[in-house]
């Protein structure tokens, strides 16, 4: 999920704490401070860091005057060979190409299991944004493997602006070879084990009840993660393979994300309420139901009609 979505459900994990609550009643927010911070530093540790310093064993920068989905497939599936005949994991990094200062060609990387296979198709010239500026070549290709395919992700890997994702090639069980997406990401610092030590850490320096909500905002990070389809290494080091995501969402789409901080608001907000004295007594049920599920509801289904206008 999104960045800011993470820190939400931070700051909603610490106000279930009453220590937290009472603090906050009387003027001090570190508690939801503290919450806010480790609801990001999963992704921070892997986007500020570990992208950088992971490594590939080839790399593949397309050239921006002469399509080649051949060469792009190829590559890609010799990585997959020499994974599979070596029994080692291959990592390889796709690069974008760059035509202009916003401009971008896009190509497309599929995984076809079933006739184990990679295709690559070249797709519209597009802006930043991912908006199509222009069409783009009609170069289309495919390169076959010695082995068969199993995927933990998507299928299709749409490949546009800024920096371009890596694959690693891991075996797995049955001769089979898997394209791990974004290796370098929701490994170890997605893992509950990790921050359940540094959530000790953290309790020793600052007390328990820190301890405590650093490990359950990013505890939340990890479980909010497994909503959509990547999945984390959540038991990292005991089990290094990331858990399957459920498949619900992806991490950029508008409607669960929103609904996430929005039920996280609500959630501090009701935590707050029911602990300040003197006020009206709210209906948990009634509460969030009309202020957050027929909200979300109605917002569902006015961004799916304007979909359906805009096609």
């Amino acid at each position: 999920m999104k960045g800011l979505t993470h820190f939400v459900t931070g700051i909603a994990a610490a106000s279930c704490f009453p220590i937290a609550i009472r603090a906050g009643a009387e003027g001090n927010p570190l508690y939801f401070i503290l919450g806010g911070i480790f609801g990001l530093i999963p992704d921070t540790i892997d986007f500020k860091w570990l992208r950088f310093v992971a490594k590939q064993d080839c790399e593949v920068s397309p050239d921006p005057d002469r399509p080649d989905a051949g060469g792009i497939a190829s590559a890609v599936a010799d990585a997959i060979n020499s994974a599979y005949v070596s029994g080692k994991p291959r990592t390889i990094k796709l690069n974008t190409v760059r035509l202009g200062a916003d401009r971008w060609q896009e190509y497309t990387v599929r995984f076809d299991v079933p006739l184990q296979k990679v295709r690559v198709r070249y797709g519209p010239v597009v802006s930043t944004s991912a908006e199509p500026l222009a069409p783009g070549p009609s170069e289309e290709a495919e390169a076959g493997t010695v082995c068969p395919l199993v995927l933990d992700y998507e299928a299709d890997t749409v490949i546009n602006a800024f920096d371009g994702p890596t694959f690693r090639m891991a075996p797995r069980t049955g001769g089979r070879i898997c394209p791990e997406f974004l290796p370098w990401h929701r490994q170890w610092s997605h893992s509950l084990i990790t921050w359940a030590v540094a959530a000790t850490a953290v309790g020793m320096c600052f007390g328990w009840t820190a301890g405590a909500i650093a490990f359950s905002a990013a505890a939340a990070h990890a479980l909010v993660d497994q909503l959509g389809f990547m999945g984390s290494s959540l038991f990292y080091p005991l089990a290094r393979n990331r858990t399957p995501g459920l498949r619900l969402a992806h991490s950029g789409d508008m409607i669960p994300n929103f609904t996430l901080v929005w039920f996280s608001c609500l959630l501090v907000f009701w935590r707050l309420h029911d602990a300040a004295p003197f006020t009206a007594q709210l209906s948990a049920v009634r509460y969030f139901l009309y202020a957050g599920v027929l909200p979300i509801a109605l917002l569902a289904v006015a961004s799916r009609r304007a979909g359906q206008q805009g096609r």
